[in-house]
């Protein structure tokens, strides 16, 4: 477990990090994907773990998947995981009001994320929230 101790560690250091541990932190998704491929009832899940850091215009990681390419489970945790972490306090800065997070999923549909889920997100949120629809 002394990968998780140190992972753990690094994302609650309050400076940037270097270039070793970013790199420490972007393999995670290859190493939840090797830890959960050996437990058989989450075998559908490895495939979601291993590409949620994967960006809809291709500039994610691991492996460089754009699109389609990209399972729908995944880029549907990779906006629900981007809104957590922005309305989240973090040890290096506070939580983002819910209009700014919103704002920026929006800003990044079609880049970072899939438009198509960012925009049944809002309905959802909006829905939760009781608001209509824009």
């Amino acid at each position: 477990m002394t990968w998780v101790k140190s992972a753990y560690r690094i994302l609650n250091k309050p400076g940037a990090l270097t270039m070793d541990e970013f790199k420490q932190i972007t393999s995670h998704p290859e190493k939840g994907a090797t830890i959960l491929s050996h437990i058989s009832w989450l075998e559908d899940v490895v495939p979601v773990v291993l590409a949620h850091h994967e960006r809809y215009d291709g500039r994610g990681y691991p492996r460089g998947l754009r699109g389609e390419e990209i399972p729908l489970l995944s880029r549907i945790l990779a906006v629900a995981d981007a809104f957590d972490a922005m309305t989240s306090d973090r040890s290096y800065r506070k939580a983002l009001p819910v209009p700014v997070a919103i704002n920026e999923l929006k800003r990044h549909a079609g880049g970072q994320f899939d438009p198509r889920v960012v925009e049944a997100f809002m309905r959802i949120l909006g829905e939760y929230k009781g608001e209509e629809e824009e």
